[in-house]
């Protein structure tokens, strides 16, 4: 089927791992130091980011051949305004404790530099389908370093995933201490650095172009 065709599958896996947009691409990092120190906001706000930009996608997408070309960045993000208003009531209405935790940072995601790259360098030359699995991928593989970033964070530095407590009291007992400087925004910068680091050791490709 044209739908699930070799090169949509491409266009959907490549931000997974090989185009990260924030490993490879080194966009949105902001947000990856800032919202990560706990698992739970990391996840929302990995998830936000996915709806956002793959529905921003489809809408400007559809008007690609409407929108004059000198308004255009005006309209992509009155698009990404109104998409980020109504994840963030949603987020107020259903996850108030976390939209408290994501304070600002939701707003923030207009400013994202993964959205307004996507919608520029691909929604705006390619039909909505293939736009929205790159809107979609694009999300997913920002989501991932989120994760991964906010898994280490919480549980070295509190002990706890999802607010969870993982590590047995037991531990503590013995003398175990949680590394304070987990919860620290340059924690998060490091540890983005070594999954740079772990990926381009896994793919030569990435350490040609980097050279």
């Amino acid at each position: 089927m044209e739908l699930f065709s070799k090169k949509n599958k491409e266009t959907f896996l490549s931000p997974l791992w090989l185009n990260n947009p924030v490993a490879v691409q080194v966009l949105g990092i902001c947000s990856a130091l800032a919202v990560t120190s706990k698992l739970e906001p990391a996840l929302v706000m990995g998830l936000s980011v996915t709806i956002i930009v793959a529905f921003a996608n489809v809408v400007i997408s559809l008007l690609r051949n409407t929108i004059p070309n000198r308004i255009r960045i005006i309209v992509q993000l009155v698009v990404v305004a109104a998409l980020v208003t109504i994840v963030s009531q949603v987020l107020k209405a259903f996850a108030y404790d976390v939209s408290v935790q994501l304070s600002v940072y939701v707003g923030l995601i207009i400013t994202n530099c993964i959205l307004m790259g996507r919608l520029e360098a691909f929604a705006m030359t390619n039909k909505p389908w293939d736009s929205f699995l790159d809107g979609l991928g694009s999300g997913l593989g920002y989501a991932l370093i989120l994760v991964i970033v906010g898994f280490f964070r919480e549980l070295l530095g509190s002990g706890t995933l999802l607010n969870f407590q993982i590590i047995p009291e037991c531990l503590y007992d013995c003398g175990y201490m949680n590394n304070g400087l987990m919860v620290l925004p340059p924690m998060a910068l490091i540890i983005v650095a070594c999954v740079i680091w772990f990926q381009r050791a896994k793919n030569p490709d990435l350490q040609e172009k980097s050279n």
